[in-house]
């Protein structure tokens, strides 16, 4: 049997630019239902798509608000992970976030680099 495939989404751009927002989500969604494993990765200003409250706020097009997106991967199994030292940088606390993100350190990023199928950066 083939082993299974994981795709990795980086996320940089921040509320500023809410029509980047949605393709990390939509993609890591897709690959769920493709049976791949995916992982939306916050770093830098992406962080603040993930604070509470924000990504209700954006809505791009004819797509729902970001927030339903959100949740929507969430429910297929998409694992969303924020940078600690970017949540230090940005001046935020660890319970700033949505719930279901995970707080994770900066070696983690460089771990699922090297061990993910494919990765993307928005």
């Amino acid at each position: 049997m083939a082993e299974r495939k994981s795709m990795l989404y980086v996320q940089t751009s921040g509320v500023d630019t809410p029509v980047r927002l949605y393709s990390p989500i939509v993609l890591a969604t897709v690959a769920r239902s493709m049976n791949i494993d995916a992982t939306v990765y916050f770093l830098g200003m992406g962080i603040t798509v993930v604070k509470a409250g924000e990504a209700d706020k954006i809505r791009a097009g004819e797509f729902p608000p970001l927030s339903e997106m959100i949740e929507k991967a969430m429910a297929a199994g998409v694992k969303f992970l924020v940078c600690d030292q970017s949540t230090q940088l940005m001046g935020l606390s660890r319970g700033d976030y949505i719930d279901g993100v995970e707080i994770v350190g900066a070696a983690t990023l460089n771990d699922l680099v090297l061990d993910a199928d494919g990765a993307q950066w928005f």
